[in-house]
């Protein structure tokens, strides 16, 4: 082949290889830095013709190039054989709009016509692409500025070794630590732990860890600079990165002050509860001194009043008025009588002094008789041995139970169920009426059910009522038994086998 024809397909193919490329290629003449040569993409970015642009010059399109800078660029290139200039500058568009290249530029001078090959990569989504991420940071560290807690990422290598890849600067308000510190020796952190709480600490980070899940644990830190105790929240979400480590990105945050007041709150309601167990401590105590003293004083007077009118009575003349003023007295002292004794049992049953189970069974066959609603009773044992508080208590709570069906369940039945166990007594009182909505149970001045789970609060038990599928309510009461009741109950159990 010929050198003529072998030029030609050399040429031939640069061609190609020119329009075919995704870069901005040129090609300049080095007497006036016209454009000889442009390809595909660079017609398309710039927006011109060819014919448009085999008229015009590198300067037409690159405001930040002139004929000087150039031409001291093209004798730069002549010194040095198969060199190349790397610049950055603009370029404009047919439509006005600039911008920013990276420009390489290459002297091709071993042709008949030494040329300059421009080749062009646009910088426009890379620095669109910088200047997003420029705002994204910004953003971050703004957010982070602001967020009352501490920023951070840990890390758990796959040989266990620990590291704090970021730290925000909340790092030593916190922790009492430089980040620079923690980077550099990340055990400092567990050092920070008091031990008493490393196992849960541990455990949390293992579980999830194990099931990628949230990690959310509250603990308590030493924090040496203040020699103060600071209870902090750690919440973070983990990652698998590709190596097998573990890392989370989360938020450290003091919730010491809340803590005090959680404690202080529970404390509070500790205290209520001891004033409630007592209030009704002496308020039992006090109805039963009433009692007594309505049945032994009142009850004895009357009795005394009733064989004094007696003795009169018969001693009377024979008046058919004297008769029956007698006659009506008589029966007044009767009444009377009747009203002490039932004044007597609502301040305290005497029935309570035969046991819980006797108690229970007497109220529900009043509520039967009174109301006409069958009231059933099934116990596990013929007596329990509970301590004279805990039975009062237990009786007043059904009685209440009675009292909010007789009011509102609109029932025909009611079941109630006491079960003795080893953990304590269970105590079930169940109808087939129209239930209790939640709402209900939410009224402002609606105290019956509070009063109910107050008692079994004060007596260490809890209660529920919820509803039952089918129609009514279900209240449920457990409390446990005293040490020394339960015990008695073993021993007896024992002497029984």
């Amino acid at each position: 082949m010929s050198p003529a024809r072998q030029a030609d397909r050399d040429g031939h193919w640069l061609r190609v290889a020119m329009q075919e490329c995704f870069d901005e290629i040129s090609v300049l003449d080095v007497q006036n830095f016209g454009f000889i040569e442009i390809n595909r993409a660079a017609q398309d970015n710039l927006q011109y013709c060819p014919q448009d642009l085999f008229l015009m010059q590198l300067f037409d399109i690159a405001p930040d190039l002139d004929a000087g800078r150039m031409q001291l660029l093209l004798d730069g290139l002549r010194t040095k054989a198969g060199g190349a200039v790397n610049l950055e500058t603009r370029l404009v568009r047919k439509d006005g709009s600039i911008y920013p290249v990276q420009v390489r530029f290459v002297l091709c001078d071993d042709q008949e016509q030494p040329a300059l090959l421009m080749i062009c990569k646009d910088q426009s989504a890379g620095q669109a692409a910088s200047a997003a991420f420029g705002q994204i940071e910004a953003r971050f560290h703004a957010i982070v500025s602001n967020t009352p807690g501490l920023v951070y990422q840990f890390r758990r290598m796959p040989d266990n070794a620990m590291a704090f890849p970021y730290l925000s600067d909340a790092c030593h308000a916190l922790l009492g630590i430089r980040p620079e510190r923690l980077h550099a020796d990340p055990g400092l952190f567990m050092a920070l732990i008091l031990p008493a709480d490393h196992a849960s600490y541990l455990a949390s980070m293992q579980a999830s860890a194990e099931e990628v899940r949230s990690w959310n644990w509250d603990g308590r830190l030493w924090i040496e600079e203040w020699k103060d105790i600071k209870w902090i929240n750690l919440r973070a979400m983990p990652r698998v990165l590709p190596d097998g480590a573990i890392q989370w990105e989360g938020i450290m945050t003091n919730i010491t002050q809340s803590k005090l007041e959680q404690t202080e709150i529970t404390r509070s309601r500790e205290q209520l509860a001891e004033l409630s167990a007592h209030i009704e401590r002496v308020k039992e105590e006090e109805r039963t001194r009433i009692a007594r003293e309505i049945h032994d004083d009142l009850g004895g007077n009357l009795t005394a009043i009733k064989m004094a009118l007696a003795l009169l009575r018969r001693r009377l003349p024979d008046d058919p008025a004297l008769t029956d003023k007698a006659d009506y007295v008589d029966s007044l002292v009767d009444r009377t009588i009747e009203s002490i004794h039932r004044i007597s049992v609502d301040l305290r049953p005497s029935i309570l002094d035969f046991g819980i189970v006797a108690a229970i069974e007497w109220q529900a066959a009043e509520f039967e008789k009174q109301l006409g609603i069958p009231c059933h009773v099934a116990s596990s044992d013929s007596d329990i041995d509970l301590p004279p508080e805990q039975a009062s208590a237990l009786f007043r709570i059904f009685q209440e139970s009675l009292n909010n069906i007789s009011k509102h369940a609109r029932a025909s039945s009611v079941q109630v169920r006491l079960i003795r166990n080893q953990r304590g007594i269970r105590m079930e009182i169940s109808d087939n009426g129209t239930g209790i909505a939640a709402r209900d149970r939410q009224k402002p001045a609606s105290f019956g059910i509070r009063g109910m789970i107050e008692r079994a609060n004060a007596l260490g038990g809890s209660l529920s009522v919820s509803n039952v599928p089918k129609g009514g309510s279900v209240v449920a009461i457990r409390i446990p038994l005293p040490a020394a009741s339960g015990r008695l109950i073993t021993a007896i159990k024992q002497a029984k086998k």
